[in-house]
């Protein structure tokens, strides 16, 4: 039976290649995403829910599906503060990801980051590995977390130190070897990909994937 997906974060790199993805693959009947303002192009198949992220009660009725793939993301200098920067990528996520599972849906699917880890010294890790650790609780019986390093692909705004990072990869990229493997820059799409095969093959458990692996389950 064809699936209903549910995109949070539909704008970003990853999640504007995976809502493309999804609309053009049969099985998902439905994409739902969870917009803070219009901004697609209205599609077949393609259903934008205007919510206030802060509204549990919005947010309870938008999120009816089978599968919600979260790629919320930001950086500590667009959001403007760490207060902020935390909302967006650990409230946000949590409380979708909690009323979520409330109301039965199974699988939850998470960009995440290289390095994430809730001991982390660095705040942006340490972020990423607290909402990693927090939806893990929420006991959903697929979680698959992603956890690319610097991201390929065109996007509207200029990230400094992501162009840096991507710059630093690329040109060390057969140095990153064994360990360091997971350190090399992966292309978006191929990041959208895995989710898509990850939510279809709907292993239960929780799983972690960094490049190599999500290259791998891109079928790359």
């Amino acid at each position: 039976m064809p699936l209903t997906a549910v995109v949070l974060g539909a704008t970003g790199l990853t999640g504007n290649s995976l809502v493309t993805l999804l609309l053009h693959d049969n099985r998902f009947s439905k994409v739902k995403v969870l917009l803070r303002s219009p901004s697609l192009k209205q599609r077949p198949g393609l259903e934008a829910v205007i919510v206030d992220f802060d509204d549990e009660e919005g947010l309870a009725s938008a999120l009816h599906g089978d599968v919600l793939f979260c790629c919320i993301g930001t950086t500590i200098a667009k959001a403007g503060s760490k207060e902020s920067f935390r909302k967006v990528d650990f409230e946000i996520p949590v409380r979708c990801a909690t009323i979520a599972h409330r109301q039965n849906m199974q699988q939850f699917l998470l960009v995440s980051a290289v390095g994430a880890n809730p001991a982390s010294m660095n705040f942006y890790l340490r972020t990423k590995g607290e909402t990693e650790q927090a939806i893990e609780k929420t006991g959903f019986s697929a979680l698959h977390i992603f956890r690319p390093a610097v991201l390929l692909g065109p996007r509207e705004e200029f990230r400094l130190g992501e162009w840096i990072g991507k710059f630093l990869t690329l040109v060390f990229y057969f140095l990153l070897q064994g360990r360091w493997r997971k350190y090399r820059p992966i292309k978006a799409v191929n990041v959208a990909k895995a989710m898509i095969n990850a939510a279809i093959n709907t292993p239960s458990g929780t799983h972690v994937y960094e490049s190599d692996a999500i290259k791998e389950l891109a079928g790359k």
